[in-house]
């Protein structure tokens, strides 16, 4: 979602700022915006579009040793310069704000009679006038912001600038992530410890409710009981790395053949502590997440019932949260996210565990607040992922989910068959890279297309969902996902010869069935793209007109979804190039979804 970074130091800290705005783009936004004291005077500057437009408004010569910036996404008013943050308030006060306040209503509405005068449509000016007003009483900032906080509902990360403390940046978090970066006679304060990379690889996490006071000379931080608190100092190079593109021209596409490498990593960490011993306890699995995510539980609900026998469904956290679900006693619940911050995700995991529900989550940011709050962790090791469609995260979710699932499995036998065909991925994987070239052919059929279906059955209709999701998400084709046997209950009505059909058709128990399915496409004059193995392609293109093939090796039936997965990545990733579109940087979408 929206971009934080702040910097106080003894330095010029304007490009500090504007580097770290850049390293968040791929985090998704509309708008960028900097402030900074100048001779004891706040300078604000914002504009709409990307951080070069802000940058090119900022002279060269403007020097500030503490400041903050900010890119938005929209939510509270259009994308324009004036919602655009950090707002100013009685050139005393800045202030940047990730989040939503639901009661910003009712807050203006108090803050207007108060005489305050609002120049944006946004949530965020509240928090500034709100903490004006509360500055008039009371000279201690720290009090006045605690104030402040009691009245806001929901979810908000701020970082605040206050000329009457001009040496002192303030930071807190209740729902949306704050880090702390550590140098020498200088700190840092971001979003994403990404953004700080090239000054400090010293990171301090906030937690829920703290509040941090950040100088030149130290980071003080008190906890929601207003105690001070010690957090661990994370120590993070690893992450350098991952910040270039190299010899790729999208991050998508570097991370996609970044997928091999992620297997040796994600097998290695180590399975959830106690979980040997809670397995006995378990008749039940509830696997919740949103997006990418949750089509990977979808996959693995099939996974948890074939192999190891246990009722498992999935369901989107943003539908689960506000019912009053049915907590049964012996029931895990787990909870997937790649960022760990996933707002709706984190709410149902608190939900559940007021509740008294034995959760797990499974999740790629060790410092993540899913990984802090979840009772039992599995992580993986995707890697930072920049591109906002998720590729390398969604097949190491299914990698820990598919360990996951083994240790529930009963059946010695049964469990060595599995094993073994997992250590086939990453050569798999790999043979399927090296078909990028013909799949970059292919796609551009989908070029001119407004509309797509996508096809699968049994675990594969997850997959389905997941390569509509993808096409959508970059390419901007409107494309739905149906299991492959409900084309008669409805979808069959849109097949025609300017509707593309992408089917999911691997050698498994369903095949005949589908290809019954893909028969009724074709006899419709429907444009068909098959992703099946080469061994099989002859006997559709005898079935079928109008059909296009992704020639694939042979697959283990168990690990087909992990390996599918890429050339539909493929497809998705080719047809936006085709079509121009910016595949790191979708409109309106964002990396990491921190708010409702």
């Amino acid at each position: 979602m929206c971009g934080i970074v702040g910097a106080v130091a003894e330095r010029n800290i304007i490009k500090i700022l504007l580097e770290g705005l850049k390293r968040l783009e791929y985090r998704g936004y509309d708008s960028a915006g900097l402030a900074c004291l100048v001779h004891q005077e706040i300078q604000c500057y914002r504009a709409v579009g990307k951080v070069s437009a802000l940058e090119s408004s900022i002279s060269n010569s403007l020097f500030g040793n503490i400041g903050i910036a900010h890119t938005r996404w929209a939510t509270h008013g259009k994308p324009s310069e004036i919602n655009a943050h950090p707002h100013v308030v009685g050139n005393r006060l800045a202030i940047v704000h990730n989040g939503i306040i639901e009661n910003h209503q009712e807050l203006r509405a108090y803050c207007e009679a108060q005489g305050c005068e609002f120049l944006s449509e946004t949530d965020t000016e509240v928090i500034a006038h709100l903490l004006w007003l509360a500055l008039k009483n009371q000279t201690d900032m720290r009090q006045a912001l605690q104030s402040v906080t009691k009245k806001l509902q929901g979810a908000y990360g701020l970082v605040i600038l206050d000329k009457q403390h001009p040496n002192t940046l303030y930071a807190l978090r209740s729902g949306s992530p704050l880090v702390i970066g550590l140098g020498l006679g200088e700190n840092f304060v971001a979003s994403d410890a990404l953004s700080l990379l090239p000054v400090t690889h010293r990171f301090i996490y906030l937690e829920e409710g703290d509040l941090a006071e950040i100088s030149c000379m130290g980071v003080v931080i008190w906890d929601h009981q207003n105690h001070i608190a010690l957090r661990p100092i994370e120590i993070l190079t690893e992450l350098a790395e991952t910040s270039s593109k190299g010899s790729y021209k999208h991050f998508m596409q570097k991370e996609i053949f970044e997928q091999p490498g992620c297997f040796d990593k994600t097998m290695a960490m180590p399975l959830p502590n106690g979980l040997s011993n809670f397995l006995p306890q378990i008749k039940r699995i509830k696997l919740i997440a949103c997006g990418t995510s949750f089509h990977a539980g979808c996959t693995a609900a099939y996974w948890f019932e074939q192999w190891a026998r246990i009722p498992a469904d999935a369901e989107v956290a943003s539908e689960f949260r506000y019912r009053n679900p049915v907590i049964e006693p012996d029931c895990l619940f787990i909870f997937i996210s790649q960022s760990g911050e996933t707002a709706d995700t984190l709410a149902a995991l608190r939900q559940v565990k007021s509740l008294g529900a034995k959760t797990l989550g499974i999740c790629n940011v060790s410092t993540s607040s899913l990984v802090r709050e979840a009772d039992m962790v599995l992580l993986t090791q995707a890697g930072i992922e920049i591109g906002v469609a998720s590729t390398k995260a969604f097949t190491t979710q299914l990698i820990g989910l598919y360990r996951l699932v083994l240790e529930f499995c009963k059946n010695p036998e049964q469990v060595q068959v599995l094993k073994q065909a997992l250590t086939q991925v990453p050569e798999l994987m790999r043979s399927i890279l090296n078909l990028d070239n013909l799949i970059s052919e292919l796609a551009a059929q989908l070029v001119h297309k407004d509309h797509c279906l996508f096809l699968g059955r049994g675990v594969n209709y997850p997959l389905a969902l997941e390569g509509a999701l993808k096409l959508k998400e970059i390419s901007y084709i409107h494309a739905e996902a149906y299991p492959a046997g409900e084309l008669k209950h409805g979808p069959l009505a849109l097949i025609d010869k300017d509707m593309p059909v992408v089917a999911i058709a691997p050698n498994d128990g369903l095949l005949e069935k589908l290809k019954s399915n893909l028969q009724e496409v074709s006899a419709r004059g429907g444009q068909l793209i098959v992703l099946t193995e080469k061994s099989l392609a002859t006997d559709f293109i005898g079935l079928m007109l109008h059909a296009s093939f992704i020639q694939l090796p042979k697959v283990p039936e168990s690990i087909q979804p992990i390996i599918y997965a890429i050339p539909l990545q493929l497809l998705a990733y080719h047809v936006a190039c085709h079509k121009g579109t910016d595949v790191d940087q979708p409109r309106n979408l964002a990396k990491s979804v921190t708010v409702e």
